[in-house]
């Protein structure tokens, strides 16, 4: 399925719905997708060609997404997030011909063309400043009928960096034809009962993958995406109701914010509308889902992958209940969890979660890093380098990374545990327990907790979340400190930036910041 099918057959129909009212039916974005292909192919751009997208969560990204797709170009979405060295890293690094931004995001757009002398035609949307091309201007000058010669492209995403600078990862498409359904669309159409009657609710960042790619299977199967430009947790509720919200994917910090609403606010706005939520990118503690299942009911949903599609899982409300913290089994590959020499290890041992029989990946310009996520002996045993075990029934359950475990007089620590607890507290916001200094030890375990006030951090909050920590958690598991910040630096993806929380500790000293 494509939407160039469904403009056929449901041409008035609402692709997507901005939050902030604007409406693109199935017409629309195949007519603009068709122009955005032949824009393409008039700037000299050939399948295999990159093309990079630096936009917020705007209304004409999807025709750009569908242009590249039914022209063969490889498209890279750049986080918004980014600073000129970064986005220019990525443009250089992908080697994209063509940049397509919008005026809001002119300052950082014009900073990267002027590091990327490969990039060809530069187009803005929204107004243009000097050295770019108005977009809707360029785009006007096309009919809006299928070129002659399509053929499947697919995205390059690169990865959050949430451990070093972001990585490009590639996968080429399966098939050639561009109206073959991939392995996400058959994965929701048959885990989450995508399809035409289907309302998607969208409130996280469209230039990250699960966004992106889940955005582009409901419309590969006729449902309608409604699109948050931001998150915020009543709007999201608001929206739920209004649009008769039956699909929608969250972090579980979206869960967290939706939680500490006043009852009388969540209780105003009806989600009985919802089939399914489905929730990833990040640890979600026991205590939080549980809530969440009580209030709207089995319809929760947990997987766990990544930006390099190479395996995933996923469990529902019903098995997740009885067994508690798992993220699921393997939907797509086969999981393997082994230790550092390769070996697999039995059920209840943790150790790195290997992909079995998935997509194969490579990370961009970067064969170390692609040879890593190698397993030593079997090659086609990817890993996206986290840590967990599987239990006796195959279900799957997260440690940690690897990269954030805290090594503190020579045992193992990792803080995911910690973290979870803390979260349930209900002075805490948020939280991040991370590794810091210590002359004797090499690392001790610090939380620096986001709390619910500010005017509430004191030390007496410290001791008593200390106290929380010691009352449910083995000591060597408890943090020494807390020290408490105005915000943590986590992506709208819910994942956390460790390294520049480490940073501020670490700074002059010999570390193993990654």
């Amino acid at each position: 399925m494509h939407p160039h099918v469904h403009a056929q057959r449901t041409p008035d129909k609402p692709a997507i719905i901005m939050a902030g009212g604007t409406v693109v039916t199935y017409r629309e974005l195949d007519e603009r997708s068709n122009q955005v292909a032949r824009l393409f192919r008039d700037h000299g751009l050939q399948p295999g060609d990159r093309v990079a997208f630096l936009l917020e969560n705007h209304p004409r990204l999807f025709e750009l997404c569908w242009g590249a797709q039914r022209s063969g170009l490889i498209y890279v979405c750049i986080s918004t997030r980014l600073n000129v060295d970064d986005a220019a890293h990525i443009v250089a690094d992908s080697g994209a011909r063509m940049l397509v931004t919008s005026h809001a995001q002119a300052a950082v757009a014009q900073g990267l063309a002027a590091r990327a002398p490969g990039l060809g035609a530069r187009l803005m949307m929204d107004g243009a400043v000097p050295g770019f091309t108005a977009y809707e201007t360029s785009l006007a000058q096309y009919p809006g009928w299928r070129i002659e010669d399509e053929c499947a492209g697919t995205d390059m995403l690169y990865s959050s960096g949430t451990t070093g600078r972001p990585k490009g990862v590639f996968t080429p498409p399966a098939n050639p034809q561009i109206d073959v359904p991939g392995t996400l669309a058959l994965m929701c159409q048959s885990l989450y009962q995508f399809g035409p009657d289907m309302r998607y609710l969208s409130p996280a960042p469209l230039y990250h993958a699960a966004p992106l790619r889940y955005n582009m299977a409901v419309q590969q199967l006729g449902g309608t995406s409604v699109v948050m430009e931001h998150f915020d947790a009543e709007a999201f509720l608001r929206l739920v109701a209004a649009h008769r919200i039956t699909h929608t994917q969250v972090v579980p910090t979206m869960f967290s914010r939706m939680l500490k609403l006043p009852g009388a606010v969540r209780q105003r706005h009806d989600v009985s509308s919802l089939r399914f939520a489905v929730h990833a990118a990040a640890p979600c503690p026991v205590a939080v889902k549980e809530q969440m299942i009580e209030w709207w009911g089995p319809i929760i949903w947990e997987y766990y992958a990544g930006t390099e599609g190479n395996g995933s899982t996923a469990v529902g409300s019903a098995d997740w209940l009885s067994h508690k913290g798992t993220v699921g089994r393997a939907s797509v590959g086969e999981l393997r969890i082994c230790d550092d020499s390769g070996a697999v290890l039995p059920p209840g041992e943790p150790g790195i979660i290997y992909f079995a029989e998935g997509r194969s990946f490579v990370y961009h310009n970067d064969p170390e890093k692609t040879v890593q996520s190698r397993h030593p002996v079997h090659a086609g045993w990817t890993t996206l380098g986290d840590v967990g075990y599987v239990d006796e029934d195959g279900y799957l359950y997260l440690t940690d990374r690897k990269a954030n475990m805290i090594i503190s007089g020579g045992v193992n620590i990792y803080p995911q545990e910690a973290e979870n607890l803390l979260m349930t507290h209900p002075k805490v916001m948020d939280v991040a327990v991370i590794g810091v200094p210590n002359e004797d030890f090499g690392e001790e375990v610090k939380a620096v907790v986001q709390p619910l006030d500010m005017a509430h951090a004191s030390p007496a909050l410290a001791d008593e979340l200390l106290a929380f920590c010691r009352t449910h958690l083995s000591a060597i598991k408890c943090p020494r400190s807390v020290d408490f910040a105005d915000e943590l630096p986590r992506l709208p993806t819910g994942k956390l930036l460790k390294r520049l929380l480490r940073e501020r500790y670490w700074a002059g000293r010999e570390n193993k910041l990654v």
